[in-house]
């Protein structure tokens, strides 16, 4: 994986030891017609599961104009889909994503002139809960891809790096904002200021994934947890995480608090119209059938 020192359109950068180094996740070429994202939908018992994949193995998954395109659009559509209850996000071995392809940043592609999408982090928003399934290494951009999923579950094999001071560059996707949150603003400024790489169990440890599980077990624990997701009442689901996402940033404060306590009021209120609408519904459908029946005799 060393062809972008032939091939790289900004050959000042290779004698600048941290772009050297990270020359070494980028693969020779990319075909124009790769299938940078695979989309797969298991049916369950209570609903579907989607499952992307993002699929440049040759490149660490790094993300290059083609896969920065392809996995919103890719998220969108499944969650589009009314009968899918969760959304599973991973890589092809061996790694999850590796950011963003340097040969972008070194052509000047990744000037910061980019439309924006309408949204402001490395994800879409989506009705659906989103699980990061973390393969392998997930560096810089890819940690922020990691960081916009609801929670996150960890191959013993996974690896966490924030790079962006090592290439010269700043992070745009929310890592300064969700990052802190997980792990303290010490550790997140540790991480951030030094570029060490953090392994799967100190990520662990340090709450920025929630379990770490063997590399074979990954895809089968994260469709147990998607699974688990979908058989609870979804409406109730998408309330629940519009919930956190409003009070995130309220902290332990009073405000807080009021916030939860006028939606849980409020949704208990519709719930309550609503379930009386189904009794009521239930006994006129009762009564007809029994006038029915009283006419037949």
């Amino acid at each position: 994986l060393l062809g972008l020192h032939k091939c790289c359109r900004a050959p000042e950068l290779h004698n600048f030891p941290p772009f050297l180094t990270l020359c070494q996740m980028v693969s020779e070429s990319d075909a124009t017609s790769e299938q940078v994202i695979r989309v797969e939908t298991r049916a369950t018992a209570s609903g579907k599961i989607a499952i992307i994949t993002l699929n440049r193995p040759q490149a660490r998954n790094a993300l290059n104009s083609a896969l920065s395109t392809a996995l919103p659009a890719a998220l969108s559509e499944s969650d589009a889909d009314p009968d899918v209850h969760a959304i599973i996000l991973t890589g092809s071995d061996p790694a999850f994503c590796a950011g963003f392809d340097l040969r972008d940043v070194g052509s000047g592609e990744k000037k910061g002139e980019n439309i924006h999408p309408g949204y402001w982090g490395a994800l879409p928003p989506t009705r659906v809960p989103v699980i990061g399934a973390i393969n392998g290494a997930a560096i810089t951009g890819g940690l922020e891809i990691a960081l916009a999923c609801d929670f996150l579950i960890a191959s013993e094999l996974a690896r966490f790096a924030d790079t962006h001071a090592k290439v010269g560059m700043l992070p745009g996707w929310g890592l300064t904002i969700k990052l802190p949150q997980l792990i303290g603003v010490a550790r997140a400024r540790r991480m951030s200021l030094t570029s060490e790489i953090i392994d799967a169990q100190t990520a662990y440890h340090w709450g920025l994934v929630t379990e770490v599980v063997p590399h074979a077990e990954l895809l089968s624990r994260a469709m147990t947890l998607a699974e688990k997701i979908s058989a609870n009442h979804q409406e109730s689901v998408y309330a629940i995480r519009a919930l956190y996402a409003e009070v995130s940033q309220l902290g332990d404060t009073d405000a807080a608090y009021e916030i939860e306590n006028q939606r849980a009021r409020a949704w208990a209120k519709q719930r309550s119209q609503i379930l009386h609408r189904v009794a009521q519904l239930i006994r006129e459908r009762a009564d007809a059938l029994a006038r029915t029946e009283t006419i037949d005799t």
